[in-house]
């Protein structure tokens, strides 16, 4: 109910549009820090030496302001969307990878010793006893990399990418307070259908 409601408010103002380009950055730019976030803390787990080398690289990603991504990828790739992908990706993907890692490296150790006393091999306590009780900590890694996603929307709309980025901006540039709060109240529904969303399917993942 909450999700025909807010989707028929955002047509109702006009951002419809807007709100499916923006579902489809947030969305490509999930997939690619999954890809690429995954398989990075789940190696790193294993591999406490390569965390700790990576581990200085994550604070940096997150500390610097967003708008400093913007600058080296717009010089490379121009105006459009591009550049707002990218950007967008190396602002959030730190979160699945340090999430993922950390739910991985606590999975208790009794575990991991009865899945070697009935003879796992280590792809098999990957798959079967480490990714299960970690489920929680990915299911908050990705959750977190979508929150981290939304809020370059409006960032990424400096460098001509489409979405509800685009009307803040505009309504930024004119002083257009009606403008900016109805394009601020459709970027609100959608942080808040992707929370909801992806914390269900979390819970039931891990259940």
């Amino acid at each position: 109910m909450f999700t025909a409601i807010s989707f028929l408010l955002i047509l109702n103002l006009g951002y419809w549009v807007a709100t499916m380009a923006t579902l489809s950055l947030i969305l490509y730019a999930t997939l690619i820090c999954i890809v690429i976030g995954l398989p990075t803390g789940i190696y790193a787990a294993h591999h406490p030496r390569l965390y700790r080398a990576l581990q200085p690289v994550l604070d940096l990603m997150q500390t610097i302001p967003p708008f400093v991504y913007l600058i080296p990828t717009l010089t490379m790739f121009g105006l459009g969307v591009v550049p707002g992908v990218i950007s967008t990706v190396v602002f959030a993907i730190a979160a699945p990878i340090r999430l993922t890692y950390l739910g991985i490296s606590q999975v208790p150790k009794e575990f991991l010793e009865a899945g070697r006393a009935f003879g796992y091999t280590q792809r098999q306590i990957l798959f079967r006893i480490e990714l299960p009780a970690a489920m929680n900590s990915i299911g908050a890694g990705i959750t977190q990399c979508i929150m981290l996603s939304l809020s370059m929307v409006v960032i990424a709309a400096l460098v001509g990418a489409d979405g509800l980025g685009v009307p803040v901006v505009r309504a930024l540039n004119t002083v257009d307070i009606a403008r900016g709060f109805e394009a601020g109240l459709a970027i609100v529904l959608v942080a808040i259908w992707l929370d909801r969303l992806f914390r269900q399917r979390s819970r039931h993942e891990a259940s």
